[in-house]
């Protein structure tokens, strides 16, 4: 069975899931989903009193279409700075099968991103 999506998975600290959103999104991803979670990587082993502290990550996901998924990955790479350690990281996986995608021409979507003048 062929793949007709790609989940974007990405962990960053907590804090720029938001911004990982909102730069796939500009990337051309339909959406996504941020869901807090904790975790601990070699780049982050900090104790308190002799006890370890296991950091708060974001994870955001996101379904694409195959042949948007290497752009938006590399926007998420850029934004998060995923090319220095200790920052995160993204991978990709198939899926072969998906229901509820409601992204594709759903009229009067509200723009929850939009870029706020400052």
């Amino acid at each position: 069975m062929g793949t007709d999506r790609n989940l974007i998975i990405t962990i960053v600290k907590k804090g720029w899931g938001d911004e990982v959103l909102k730069a796939s999104i500009k990337a051309g991803a339909a959406g996504g989903t941020v869901v807090l979670g904790r975790g601990l990587g070699v780049h982050e082993q900090q104790t308190i009193l002799g006890i370890c502290i296991e950091p708060e990550k974001e994870l955001v996901f996101s379904v694409t279409e195959p042949a948007k998924t290497d752009e938006i990955l590399e926007v998420i790479k850029t934004t998060a700075g995923l090319d220095k350690p200790g920052t995160g990281l993204a991978f990709v996986m198939p899926v072969n099968r998906v229901v509820g995608v409601v992204h594709e021409e759903a009229p009067g979507t509200a723009k929850c991103f939009e870029d706020k003048k400052e």
